[in-house]
Formats: C-alpha cells, structure tokens, sequence
C-alpha cells in the first residue's frame, strides 16, 4: 500500500470514528429528551384517569383527595371513542403487598416492578423506568405514592412512537455519516496527492542518483515547511557525497603516483641485478651492495607511505566513542628529540620542555611531534640548529632551512602536496597531513610560518595542564633546558635520558 492510500484510509477511519461518536451521541441525545418529555407528561397533574380523547371527554385528573383504589379500580369504563382510547395513559395501583388492580376495561396491565412495590411500602418516594405490559408492549412508567390510600399508582404510555423516532433518526444518521466518510476519504485522496507532490519529486531525484550515480542532481526548496527541510538536507547530503567521492578519487590518484616511484625504482635496481645474474656478468661487490642497500631504502619508504596512508584512511571516530587517555606531550617531545638526534648527528638541538598533559590518543600525538621533527631535520643544513620549546601547552620547533613560500603555506597540510623544493628529497607528503589530523581530533591546532632570520616555524597547541591528572603514570616532568650536540651533551646531562 503507498503512502498515498495510507493517508487516505487514516483520513477516512478517522473521520468515521468522529462521525460515528457524534451519530451515538446525538441518538442518545434525542433519546434522552424524548424520554425526559415523556416523563414530564406522566407526571404532570394533567394525566387524566378519565376516559374520553386528550383535552376532552369524560373524566379528569386523579384527585388526591379520592381513594385512587375506587377512582381507578372501580370506576366504570371509559367512554368515548374507541380511537381514542391508544391516547390514553394506562394506569394501575400497586399495593404493598405486591398486588395490583387496573381499571375494568384494562385488557393489558402492566407488569410490576420491585421499584413500584418499594413506592407503596414507602421506600421510595417515586420511580420512572422502562417496562413493559403483560403481552410484552414497551412502556415507559412514572410510579408514585398515594398519601392518602398508601398504595402506588403507576402511570405509563407506550415507547413505540419514540423508538419509531429514534429508528428513523437512525437510519438518517448511518446515511449522513456514510456520506461523510465518502467525502472524507475523496478529500484525503486528494489532499494527500497534492501534500506528497514534492515528496514524489524528491522520490524521483533519489532513484535517478541511485540509476546514474550523478551526485549533481538538485531539488528546488523553496519555502519553510518540513518537506522543504528535507529537501535541503538531501542536497547538503549529496555535496557532502560528491566531495567525500572528489577527496578519494584524488586520494587515489595521488596515492597511485607516489607508490609509482618506489616501485619504478625497485623494479629498476631488481631488474638490473637479475640481468646482471642472467648474462653472465655479475656485478661488482660494491655495486650490488649499494643495489641492494637502495633496494631497501624503497621498501622503507614504500612501508612508510602504506602505513600513512592506513592511518589517514581510517574514519573518524564518532562524538563520545574516541578512546582517550592521558598523554604526557613532553615525554612524547623527548622521544622525538633522541629520533632526531639519529637521523641529524650533526645538527644542533637546543630544547626547553616542560610538562604538559593532554587528553588524546598517545599514538597520534607522539607521531605529530615526531613528523614536525623529523621535517625540521630534514630541511636544516647539516651544521644547523634546531630549537625545540614546549610551554604552557604551546609546541613551537624551529629550523634554519630554506622555509616555507608565503604562496605556499595555505596547501602545506594537504595530503601528498610538496613544495617544488621538497620533491627531490624522501618522503611522501602525508607527514603534515597526520599531525594535522592528530592535533585535530585532540582539540588542538596548528599552523606553520616563517621563522625570523630564516627558516620554518611549526607552531602547535594543546589543551591540558601542567599537572598530572588524577592518577595518572608520572613521568620526569622537571623543566629541562640545554643544548645538545651530536654526541647527546647537554649542559652536563644525557641528552637522550629520558624516556
């Protein structure tokens, strides 16, 4: 069933409940008043005893001043017409002891009730109540005492006329309210073809996306209500998709031409060797050795640029499921510092690192630390210095190197982008792109600048203290300064001490 006929049906079961609640409850209205009429004629002092037609004839009122038992039991029959005589109240006198009498030319009593006994013991002062006569006619009954006589005199008339009312009001009722659920369930028709027009468009839109992938398709939204709503947020959707799509076809692609390089020169030194082996003229000693020495330099590479790529493929974790624990940056500063201190044996380090505690994930920000090193390392001169300074949750490391373009600085966390300086020298491009993203996910930022009298300037922050949180591991947190040289001497201390 679409949601078309569903609205439709709802529209028309719900109209039917109302209409069938207001149809009762009008019958049992009209019912009521009719009953509540009826009443007040048997207990008005004008329900004659008499014979003879309504307004005239023989007989009156019952007096109360007569004994009703000789008024009604003994009084001779009525006169009058014979046509009449349906007008005409039905009465009878119910004594205590449950016995009745009716007037002579009674040829239907009624039939007493428990509630007519307790008027005539005088238990009740009076009753009105359905009943019925001996040969089972609906009567409706107004029984009250007699003061005088002390018996109960019941005064009733038939219910047939209201009930033929109530039939034909019944039957008017189940009409109109047929009629009325007809239309309803016509208009519901309609107004949910007009109501689910634009959802039909917005229908259409998404199994074209879904038949072409063409992630360009657009809704019009024009207006303020709900489907308006929904309609721009499936167009911000497929932007999102589109770009999300754009960023791994370029991921891809810039993916594929960096993997091309280490593999084109493991092919080529692999290729050269087994020729070498194949033609009978082996290679010099020296010469294969550097092969191979630069056939492992690729795979290093090669094992590097994968598992960058792992790491910036994985999806970022939802709000409140990101597992954090408590990270002392300088230990991860230290760390970086005995790396660094490998990989440039004649460069000068000076560092002042004090303590701070951050909340992240340790991994990732000991890598970030480590990249913003390790590019310092590698773009300073081999008689350069280094200053690395950790305060207040502020990382600043600068270098004497070449620096940063100003034209460049904009794209220099982009994922593969190199500097036309940068390109001859190892490395992948995704260095900047990790620390961007770890500092990132650790509420942190980032940026790099021109370092004053040349160079580069990596600026990084982190939120936290300088305290150890609440149970936390403590590590060698005291203030350190000093400049180290390639031997690791600093200022009398071992540079590569702590841990």
């Amino acid at each position: 069933m679409s949601l078309r006929t569903r609205l439709a049906v709802l529209t028309s079961l719900a109209v039917a409940v109302a209409v069938a609640a207001c149809a009762i409850g009008c019958w049992f209205i009209v019912r009521r008043q009719l009953v509540e009429q009826l009443d007040q004629s048997l207990s008005s002092p004008k329900a004659g005893f008499g014979g003879g037609p309504p307004g005239g004839g023989q007989g009156g009122p019952l007096r109360r001043d007569t004994n009703p038992v000789a008024d009604i039991c003994t009084q001779p029959p009525r006169g009058g017409n014979d046509r009449f005589r349906d007008f005409l109240p039905t009465m009878q006198v119910v004594r205590a002891d449950g016995t009745t009498c009716s007037p002579p030319d009674t040829t239907d009593p009624l039939v007493p009730a428990k509630s007519d006994v307790q008027v005539a013991e005088g238990l009740l002062d009076l009753v009105r109540r359905d009943g019925r006569t001996r040969s089972g006619t609906p009567m409706r009954i107004f029984t009250h005492r007699d003061p005088n006589s002390g018996v109960a005199v019941s005064i009733a008339k038939p219910l047939d006329p209201i009930n033929e009312k109530l039939d034909s009001l019944a039957v008017l009722l189940v009409v109109v309210s047929a009629v009325g659920v007809l239309g309803a369930a016509t208009a519901g028709l309609l107004v949910a073809r007009a109501g689910l027009r634009p959802v039909d468009r917005l229908t259409a839109a998404v199994e074209h996306i879904a038949r072409t992938e063409d992630l360009a398709t657009t809704i019009p939204a024009d207006g303020h209500d709900e489907i308006t709503r929904l309609s721009r947020s499936f167009n911000s959707m497929t932007r999102a998709l589109a770009s999300a799509r754009e960023r791994q076809q370029q991921l891809i692609v810039d993916a594929g031409h960096e993997l091309r390089t280490p593999l084109t020169s493991l092919r080529t030194n692999i290729d050269l060797m087994l020729r070498s082996e194949t033609t009978g003229r082996p290679l010099p000693a020296a010469q294969k050795q550097k092969l191979l020495g630069n056939v492992k330099e690729q795979l290093v590479e090669l094992t590097h640029l994968v598992g960058d790529l792992l790491d910036l493929s994985r999806p970022q974790p939802a709000a409140g499921t990101r597992v954090e624990e408590d990270v002392a940056v300088h230990e991860a500063v230290a760390n970086a510092l005995r790396r660094a201190r490998l990989r440039g044996p004649g460069l000068r380090i000076e560092e002042d690192v004090s303590p701070w505690y951050v909340r992240g994930d340790a991994a990732s920000l000991e890598r970030a630390v480590v990249n913003l090193l390790d590019n310092a390392v590698k773009f300073s001169p081999p008689d350069g210095t280094v200053a690395v300074r950790l305060a207040g949750g502020e990382l600043t490391v600068c270098d004497q190197g070449p620096g940063i373009p100003s034209e460049d600085l904009p794209y220099v966390f982009d994922r593969f982008w190199r500097s036309p300086s940068a390109r001859g020298l190892p490395g992948s491009g995704l260095g900047l792109a990790i620390v961007a993203r770890a500092v990132a996910d650790a509420g942190g930022e980032v940026r790099l600048g021109p370092a004053e009298g040349g160079g580069t300037l990596a600026w990084l922050r982190l939120p936290g203290s300088a305290t150890p949180p609440q149970g936390a591991e403590l590590g060698r947190d005291e203030p350190r300064v000093g400049v180290a040289d390639a031997g690791g001497r600093a200022g009398g201390e071992d540079a590569g001490g702590r841990g």
